[in-house]
């Protein structure tokens, strides 16, 4: 193989497909490549798509170019696993997606006039359509292994296609609130019954969740900005607690919540 770096897709990936057979090769190979399975890589996967999610958060082109390129490796790895079983290669797997998204997209590959507002109609009635006539429940399609939040908003986005949704923000903010009271219900109890308040607290997550599709608000997302908001904050109380104090050992709450609202008027201070 040549050490050139080819300078067109279609031959980049050749050479990335290429170094996936010789790792993967038994006599020659990268031992630990030949150990993996389809199994086994799961949880890298998992872990490259949120490092690429991490990088594209953070705005850092050559990062998320890096992560991309990991996460692709490992597409191109179950794709060489695959063809080892004979069961798909990469050239499969690529037709696959492209077949589907032609089929997916009348509107645009077929010449079909779709209203915007229309889209995901057509897009579930395609989907139906693909899966035949063997009935399934509404929300069978949704892994149940998503993250909670994504798991969340998937199933409240397909009960509101058929109509089982809130009609506004307002009776969702309600809601909200009613379940805060039902975690405070719980909390106030004479003995704490432990299932209980975690199904509350559970209750107030998704109704959260609900309130945030209500108002276009994606809340993985919301939730992700608003711990790195935090994440950045708290670095700035331990840089100040450092140069005051020696560190963040031995402070106690008053003396922390001090360079917390600190931290804060700076920010607020910036031009």
């Amino acid at each position: 193989m040549s050490d050139a770096k080819p300078t067109n897709p279609a031959g980049a990936l050749e050479r990335l497909l290429h170094i996936m057979v010789r790792l993967r090769d038994p006599d020659g190979g990268c031992p630990w490549d030949v150990q993996q399975t389809m199994q086994s890589l799961t949880r890298y996967t998992l872990e490259e798509a949120y490092e690429a999610v991490d990088a594209i958060e953070r705005n850092a082109p050559d990062e998320i170019k890096d992560e991309l390129g990991d996460l692709l490796f490992q597409i191109v790895f179950y794709a060489q696993i695959g063809a080892e079983q004979e069961l798909f290669d990469f050239t499969d797997i690529a037709n696959a997606i492209s077949d589907k998204m032609v089929r997916r997209h009348p509107h645009v590959f077929a010449a079909a006039q779709t209203h915007e507002s229309q889209l995901d109609k057509q897009w579930e009635a395609i989907k139906a359509t693909e899966q035949g006539d063997t009935p399934n429940a509404l929300l069978d399609s949704i892994p149940v292994g998503l993250p909670a939040l994504m798991y969340a908003q998937k199933i409240q986005k397909k009960c509101a296609r058929v109509g089982f949704d809130w009609p506004g923000v307002a009776p969702v903010l309600d809601k909200v609130r009613e379940e805060i009271e039902e975690i405070q219900a719980e909390l106030d109890a004479e003995e704490r019954d432990q299932a209980a308040l975690e199904a509350e607290i559970g209750d107030a997550f998704f109704a959260l969740v609900n309130l945030a599709r209500h108002c276009q608000v994606d809340a993985d997302a919301a939730l992700r900005r608003a711990s790195q908001k935090f994440s950045g904050r708290f670095g700035q109380v331990e840089i100040l607690a450092t140069s005051m104090y020696g560190g963040l050992e031995g402070r106690d709450l008053a003396e922390l919540e001090a360079l917390w609202q600190q931290v804060k008027a700076s920010e607020i201070n910036q031009p």
